[in-house]
């Protein structure tokens, strides 16, 4: 079973919230968040009335801010504004590889918190539903993309978690997650 500190060992990277980017897409974040003994990540889904991504399992956060200082704040402000987490920056204990979208034009980059645990989660308008997936199961689920228009800009996969298939930037996230467990 994975344990928290062993999670923490293995995603743990300097932090550099600043991106070099083209014109070509929006500069966003997201926060993931891990808590607690089992160790569960925290994810959200879209409403279906939304203008991108309607409906998408994903992580919190957004595009940025021009009050944000940087990338980070970005994540720690849309985590919060989101779901009413409040996470600190020194508890924020690596990133990710930038990803981008398929449809929206975002580059992404992904924070990673592990917390021993969290309060009780409020969603905002920008969230239907909050799901507290079990880690280690969820990235079991993992398999390739089977839907060929996904696969255009990079290799793609998909998690499974009660009947919800999660794909795209998120997939893409959680499969960096999974292989830095895995080595």
């Amino acid at each position: 079973m994975m344990l928290l500190d062993d999670l923490k060992s293995l995603l743990s990277t300097p932090i550099d919230p600043l991106l070099e980017h083209s014109d070509k897409y929006r500069l966003a974040s997201i926060l993931v968040v891990i808590y607690g003994d089992e160790p569960l990540v925290v994810m959200t889904e879209k409403p279906k009335d939304m203008k991108f991504h309607a409906g998408e399992i994903s992580f919190p956060g957004g595009k940025l801010d021009p009050d944000d200082s940087d990338l980070l704040e970005t994540a720690l402000r849309e985590t919060n504004e989101e779901i009413g987490l409040t996470i600190s920056r020194d508890q924020v204990i690596g990133q990710l590889d930038p990803v981008i979208t398929l449809n929206s034009g975002f580059l992404i980059l992904p924070f990673i918190a592990i917390v021993d645990k969290i309060p009780s989660l409020s969603a905002n308008a920008e969230v239907e539903k909050i799901f507290h997936i079990p880690l280690e199961s969820f990235l079991k689920t993992e398999v390739k993309d089977p839907d060929p228009s996904h696969n255009r800009i990079q290799e793609m996969y998909t998690f499974e978690y009660e009947n919800q298939i999660v794909w795209g930037a998120s997939a893409r996230i959680l499969k960096q997650i999974h292989s830095c467990l895995k080595s």
